[in-house]
C-alpha cells in the first residue's frame, strides 16, 4: 500500500478491506505495536476517507510561543474553528489563515488538540490540560536553567525581578500551606 508522509503523519488510502477495519475502530487512538513503538508512541485514527498514523509523545509539551499562544485561545474557547483561534493569537490579523491551520495540523500530528469536522468546518479542541503543560514545561525550564534546583529558581527571581510586599506575603502563604502538608 503506497501512502504520503508529511509533518509526521502517514496517509494512506482506504482500501474496501480497510473500510471493514475502520468501522470498528474505537473513538480513541489504537496504540500499535511495532519495532520503533518503545522509541515512537503510534497511534492510529480513522478518518472518513483515510487513516492517519501520528506519532506522539505525550509526555513531552514543549511548545514554541505561537503554539502556547494556540494552547491558551483553546483552553479559553473549546471547539473553535481556524479563525476564531487566529483572531484570539492574531488580533491585528498579523499572522496569515494557512499558519494558524498549518500550525494546529502539527499540533494535532503532535497529540496536543484534536478536531472535529461540523458544517465543513473543523472545530479544534485541546487535548492536553492546562495544568499538565505548565506543570511540565516549568519542570523542563527548572530542570535546564537551575539544575532542578526550585529554591535556586525562586532565589534567582527575588534578586531579579521588583515584587511587592503582597506578592512576598502570598508567597509566604503559599510556602506555609505546603509545609503544613509536608
Amino acid at each position: 500500500m503506497t501512502g504520503w508522509w508529511s509533518d509526521g503523519v502517514a496517509v494512506f488510502p482506504v482500501t474496501p478491506p480497510l473500510q471493514s477495519a475502520i468501522r470498528n475502530f474505537p473513538a480513541e487512538p489504537l496504540q500499535t505495536n511495532s519495532r520503533f513503538s518503545s522509541i515512537f508512541p503510534l497511534h492510529c485514527y480513522p478518518v472518513s476517507i483515510t487513516v492517519v498514523t501520528a506519532m506522539t509523545n505525550p509526555a513531552v509539551h514543549r511548545l514554541g510561543d505561537l503554539q502556547l499562544k494556540i494552547m491558551k485561545a483553546l483552553w479559553e474557547r473549546p471547539d473553535a474553528t481556524v479563525a476564531q483561534v487566529r483572531s484570539a493569537v492574531s488580533p491585528g490579523g498579523v499572522l496569515a489563515h494557512s499558519t494558524i491551520a498549518t500550525m494546529l495540523r502539527k499540533m494535532e500530528a503532535r497529540g496536543l488538540i484534536r478536531h472535529r469536522l461540523l458544517e465543513r468546518k473543523f472545530l479544534y479542541r485541546a487535548r492536553v490540560k492546562e495544568d499538565e503543560v505548565a506543570r511540565k514545561m516549568s519542570e523542563h525550564f527548572i530542570e535546564g536553567l537551575f539544575e532542578g534546583s526550585l529554591a535556586g529558581m525562586v532565589s534567582h527571581l527575588l534578586k531579579t525581578r521588583d515584587i511587592s510586599r503582597h506578592e512576598l506575603e502570598r508567597l509566604e502563604k503559599l510556602i506555609a500551606e505546603r509545609k503544613r502538608k509536608l
